[in-house]
């Protein structure tokens, strides 16, 4: 808890804000208009993940934003200023976009969940972080786009995390004409899990972070690796892997407890062994 505190202290002037309540860490991008990625908000987003990792206080994350667009995707003014570089911007272009894949696979890694809150548009690396998130609600308000073929640029790391959340014919749908989708179609494609009246999103959001929070944070934790893992194996060595983290799940206290609390009528009492 202290290290939340100290993180919401030096955040709160920053392009990411932070804050606890109940389990639920609000991370906020707090750079408007376009909420972009640059450099300083990719470092703040990652070091409060770090935080967020090793802190019992934590049990769900929530991504939300500032303003009417959710995350613009990079800092295309940050990008195009290297271009006076000697190398003409490649040392800068290859740390901004390494500093980003490694937000996403935090955010994927993270033993926690995570819920991306969209309210405005996500466009690019902003799409990309919403499809990295294990759940996503937006509002009938919001917009999606990977529109980098627009201006010359595939949006090739955005793919990464699109692609494995929707079919291949919408990614491709997506990456190959640029243009904007709204958020029936995001949810049709499987980008998002729900689509709500603007007014309702923080309240649906909570929802499902507050019912998350009432489970086993070992459970939880077990689960989103082992889904994550699977994902990338095929069909027998996934039900092989699936098996011994089902025994190794069994074999925990919390399910243990949880059995007997279903059979007792009851309800449980986690501890997270």
């Amino acid at each position: 808890m202290a290290e939340i505190v100290a993180m919401k202290r030096s955040m709160e002037e920053g392009p990411v804000h932070a804050s606890l309540s109940g389990g639920i860490l609000t991370l906020t991008l707090a750079n408007p208009p376009a909420n972009a990625l640059s450099i300083a908000t990719m470092e703040a987003l990652q070091g409060a993940l770090d935080q967020a990792r090793d802190d019992d206080a934590v049990r769900v994350v929530v991504l939300a934003a500032a303003g009417k667009v959710f995350c613009a995707g990079h800092d295309l003014k940050e990008l195009t200023a290297h271009r006076a570089d000697a190398d003409r911007g490649r040392a800068f272009y290859e740390k901004t976009m390494r500093l980003c894949a490694g937000v996403m696979q935090s955010i994927v890694r993270l033993p926690k969940p995570v819920i991306a809150e969209v309210a405005g548009t996500a466009t690019a690396a902003g799409c990309q972080l919403v499809a990295s998130c294990d759940l996503a609600v937006a509002t009938t308000e919001a917009m999606f786009a990977t529109p980098g073929v627009n201006i010359g640029l595939f949006c090739s790391t955005p793919m990464v995390a699109l692609s494995r959340n929707v079919s291949r014919k919408h990614a491709m749908e997506m990456l190959l004409t640029g243009e904007m989708i709204d958020a029936t179609t995001a949810r049709e494609f499987g980008l998002v899990n729900r689509v709500v009246p603007p007014e309702y999103l923080n309240q649906i959001v909570r929802k499902y972070a507050e019912t998350i929070v009432s489970k086993s944070p070992l459970t939880l934790k077990i689960g989103k690796e082992a889904f994550y893992a699977q994902a990338e194996m095929g069909l027998s060595d996934a039900y092989d892997y699936a098996v011994k983290v089902m025994v190794e799940n069994m074999m925990a206290r919390d399910a243990e407890e949880g059995i007997k609390a279903f059979v007792e009528k009851r309800r449980p009492e986690w501890t997270g062994e």
